[in-house]
């Protein structure tokens, strides 16, 4: 039984203090659609936040993500992350 009904999307819970591997896991998440719908964009933010912290894994995913995005979409994916950077910080 759920403690809440209120639905927390992957890599909602994680804080500037997160480190690469959580930032690819909610990736994973993100582009497999674990616990949410599949969002190729959110998942390329993530993959991006855990390669800017040095996941090598996260460098290949986020490529991928970007290969089946388009251009605007990537725009879009870059901007949540720079966003969700200075929220974080």
């Amino acid at each position: 039984m759920p403690f809440s009904d209120i639905e927390i999307k992957p890599g909602g819970l994680l804080d500037r203090d997160a480190d690469a591997n959580e930032f690819y896991q909610a990736g994973l998440a993100c582009a497999a659609g674990l616990e949410s719908d599949i969002d190729l964009i959110a998942a390329h933010k993530w993959f991006n936040l855990a390669a800017a912290k040095g996941h090598e894994d996260a460098k290949l995913q986020r490529q991928e993500m970007a290969d089946m995005l388009s251009t605007d979409e990537v725009k879009v994916a870059l901007s949540a992350a720079r966003d969700w950077l200075k929220l974080a910080h």
